[in-house]
This record gives C-alpha cells, structure tokens and sequence, in this order.
C-alpha cells in the first residue's frame, strides 16, 4: 500500500487551559498569607504593576485642607503655635533631671555618650532559632573528653537520632559508614547514652527506660525486673498474671507500675523546636441583627493597579522603532490584567462557597454543634451553579471565622448517617456524642463499641459497630481494654 499525504477537515472540541485560566486556578487554592506572598513578588517582578496608595492619598488631602484653612485665617495659627511654645516650656520645668542623669550615673555612662540607649541584649547574643535535640547534643559531645575517634562516630550516630530520641541505626551499619572498629562504635553508643537527655540514643522503648533506671538510680528492682523480664506481659495490661508472675500482691504491683508511666517514652520532644502555625482567616462571618453577613479578609492584602506612566509611554512610542520594548510593555500589561482579574474572580467565588456554607449551616451557627447537617461539595456546586472541583479548591486551606470559633471551611463539609427521624445526622455530631459517653464511663468498666453502637441505636441513630471503632480511632482514643482502669 503507498503512502501518501491528505487533508483532512476534523471539527471537535476540546477544553484547553489558558495562561489566565491557570494562574486564576493557581490563586483560587492559596490561603490569604500564600496569596499575599504571590502578590508580592508580582510587584517585585512586573514594574507595570503597582499597589495603591489610598492612605497616602487621605494624609495629602487632610494636609491640604490644613493648609486651605491656615490660609483663610492666619491669626490663628500663630495663637495656636503660641500656645503649643507655653505648654513646651511648661513640660519642661517639670522634668526631674537629676533623677534623669541619675540613671546614667548608675550605668556608668561616658558623659560624650549621654544621647545613646542602653543596650542590654548585644544583637549577636540573640539566636534565631532555639537549639534542637541535634543541636544539644552535638554541644555535649564536642564538650566531652571523648577521643576523636569516638567523637566522629559520635557525629555520626547523633545524624541517626531521630526527634523522639531514638537511634536508627544498627551497630553494623555505623561501623560499615567509616571502616570503624566494633568496639570503638560501641563506646560512641554508650557516650551518647550517657548524654542529656536520659534515655536519648536507645533503639527502643524497653532499652530507653531501662537506660533512665540506670541513671535516676531507682532502688526498687521490680521495675527493672518487669522491663527486662516480663515486658510483653506488661504491654498486653495482664497485671494480675504479672503479679502473680513477680510474687506480689496488686497493691504493690500499683506502686511499681506507677513508677514506669513516670518515665519517659520520648525524651527527645523536650528538645523539639516546632513552633506554633498561627492562622489568618479568610472569611468572616458576622451576625447582624437576625441575618449572617460575609466579610472577606482583605486586610494586608495589596491593591493593584497598572501604572499609568507605562500606559502613556506605550501610547507615544512607534511600534516600528522602539519594537521591543513595545512588546515588553504589552506583555507585562497583559500579565498584569490576566492577574488582576484572575484575584477579582478568586474573591467573589470564595464569597459564593462561603455565602452557601452559611445558608446550609445556619442552623449550627445558631445553635451548635448538635444541629451540624450533612454537607457535601456537590450541595455548594449545585447552589452555586460551579464545578465541583472549583468548590474542592476554595475550602483547601482557607478558615472560616464564625461566631461558634474558627473553623477550616473543610470542616462543615461530611456525610451522614441514617437516623429514625427521617433526617441524616452529622458524622461530627455522632463524634461528639462517643466523645461524651466515654468521658462519662466508669474507668474500671469502660464502654465497649458494641454498647455505644447499643446506646446509639436507642437514640434513634443507625450506626454499625465497625463505624463506631472507626470514629473512635479518629478521636485518637483507644479501645476500651486499653483504657480500662485497673488500680
């Protein structure tokens, strides 16, 4: 069969994402601070664009209207300044200066020096973090008579500690990083051992107690005695078949567990620098009266504009001479309308999400968590008459201020569950209501899933047992052998 070359008519469509349409995508997903960081290096990088200035503007108007003033009276200026010049000199005959110069004195100030603030804290004593569990203990080590050998494998082991404290690294495997002897790898383990704080470099949970036992100097062998020898049994809560184990009677078996959960699983989060992540929220809702009105956080944020002195360069330039720089200017005005408008379009849909999220949560605005209702993306895309995705993208990493607190917009969105009162209920309402009854139980009997799933079904609520402990994980609360009492 020859080849040969046609042409061909083909008419179809096809959804193609525009420069505009990605950058107006791109911002519809940033939370308020990422959005501002965004913005800002758009100022940096597109000279075209500028922020307004309307403070600027209302201090140059209320100085003119000081001057307009001024000039239509000028007596009164001069009283005024006249009056200003008495209350100066009042101000100052009642100055205590030998108080005043008395403090220099007790500083010990240079006469010549009398004009300069006291500096307590010099600028290179102030840390711009605080030290971390490595940091620590990289300064005891390096502080230690250790030989050097043992403090490069010392390096080497504290790069394996991970934040709770632990070691994550075989003996073998620190030898094999440096061709190191097998007893100088163990003489740098035990020197990391030995550091602050107690427990640290230990390569599990029973090797870490026992490390805080030998350097607390406890003398109450049972502990050590359980830890080496009956651990498992520990674990599992089997305290009558341990105290039986041990030879002894509970309440001494109470004592000696009590001693263990004194210890410390974690030594290493003493020394953890995460700090705390503070939030900005993106929309408020305020009650006014009986209606609910969105306001949108738009504090800090710049105002862009296009600077006018481009526009009227590109007007008076010949697109024939000056061609490129024509077209330089074009662009970056085209960015700039492209990014104008994709931040108009990202706030009035975020004022729709919000304004529907409202409208269905009313009820748990004014009255609480029990009246949360089941929500879902496809409810604020059909209100809104958007795509579901651009609803996924406006709650992601955006909060809510409301008058019941601060709330990701994620939260109000979940599913329901079957109820007797025809209605679905709140998946977080039904968290709400395992959190209180477990906080209600009597620890030494407490309540298994199978009886909450019982207590729930009575309540008109139409749960499975599996859906309960599910809930119950995502509570972080553990199950009821575990949290049953037995002392």
């Amino acid at each position: 069969m020859a080849l040969e070359q046609k042409l061909h008519l083909k008419l179809s469509q096809k959804l193609i994402m525009t420069p505009s349409l990605q950058q107006a995508i791109k911002l519809l997903q940033l939370s308020k601070l990422e959005l501002q960081e965004v913005l800002n290096q758009e100022l940096l990088e597109n000279p075209l664009l500028e922020e307004t200035a309307e403070e600027v503007k209302a201090e140059e108007a209320e100085a003119e209207a000081q001057e307009a003033k001024a000039a239509d009276g000028q007596e009164e200026p001069k009283k005024t300044e006249t009056a200003e010049q008495e209350k100066e000199k009042d101000s100052f005959d009642e100055i205590d200066y030998d108080a005043y110069f008395q403090d220099y004195i007790e500083y010990g100030y240079n006469p010549r020096g009398m004009g300069e603030e006291h500096e307590e804290f010099p600028i290179e004593n102030t840390l711009t973090r605080p030290p971390n569990l490595t940091d620590h203990l990289t300064w005891q080590l390096s502080m230690s008579d250790a030989s050097p050998n043992v403090k490069e494998i010392g390096a080497f082991i504290i790069g394996n500690i991970d934040e709770d404290g632990y070691l994550r690294a075989t003996n073998e495997e620190i030898a094999s990083s440096g061709n190191h002897d097998p007893a100088e790898v163990e003489k740098a383990v035990k020197a990391i051992q030995s550091l602050d704080p107690i427990g640290v470099g230990a390569r599990d949970l029973r090797e870490c107690l026992l490390l805080q036992l030998e350097f607390l100097e406890l003398d109450v062998p049972l502990v050590e005695e359980i830890i080496r020898d009956h651990w498992d049994m520990f674990m599992q809560r089997h305290f009558v078949q341990l105290a039986k184990a041990l030879g002894i009677d509970m309440k001494t078996l109470e004592g000696v567990v009590e001693i263990i959960k004194h210890l410390d699983p974690k030594p290493g989060r003493k020394y953890s620098n995460e700090r705390a992540i503070y939030v900005e929220p993106d929309v408020y809702v305020q009650k006014v009266g009986d209606e609910y009105v969105i306001v949108l956080n738009e504090d800090g944020m710049p105002k862009l504009r296009i600077n006018g002195s481009y526009r009227a360069m590109l007007n008076s330039m010949d697109s024939k001479q000056d061609g490129e720089t024509v077209n330089y200017i074009k662009d970056k005005i085209r960015s700039a309308v492209w990014l104008i408008k994709s931040l108009d379009q990202r706030q009035r849909t975020i004022y729709k999400v919000a304004e529907s999220i409202v409208k269905h949560q009313r009820e748990f605005l004014e009255k609480g968590i029990d009246f949360l209702r089941p929500l879902v993306l496809r409810d604020v895309a059909d209100d809104i008459q958007m795509h579901e995705s651009t609803v996924s993208r406006v709650v992601s990493n955006k909060y809510m201020h409301t008058p019941r607190g601060l709330f990701l917009m994620k939260y109000f969105f979940h599913s329901g569950i079957d109820s007797d009162t025809g209605e679905d209920i709140s998946s977080l309402t039904v968290k709400k209501k395992i959190q209180s009854f477990i906080d209600a139980e009597d620890p030494r009997k407490p309540l298994s899933d199978s009886k909450i799933m019982k207590i729930l079904n009575d309540e008109g609520i139409n749960i499975a047992r599996r859906t309960v402990a599910k809930y119950r994980d995502e509570l972080n609360i553990p199950s009821s052998t575990d949290r049953k009492q037995i002392f």
